[in-house]
């Protein structure tokens, strides 16, 4: 599970400097990459926030 684990910290990390840069400079650096809302930009926006939910195991995991 440790692999699953680092994937998804990056993208928590990923979309929260997109957040970051959007709240910022009003600037959104998935959809200048991949292209407002194309499928790609879909597929990144569900893994993060995927992501997100994963992160909340990995908030209570005992370690």
């Amino acid at each position: 599970m440790k692999v699953i684990d680092t994937i998804a910290l990056v993208l928590i990390i990923i979309g929260a400097i997109n957040w970051g840069l959007i709240g910022l400079f009003n600037f959104n650096l998935v959809d200048t990459l991949f292209g407002t809302m194309s499928v790609v930009s879909r597929i990144i926006y569900s893994l993060v926030g995927l992501s997100g939910l994963w992160g909340f195991k990995l908030l209570f995991d005992n370690k």
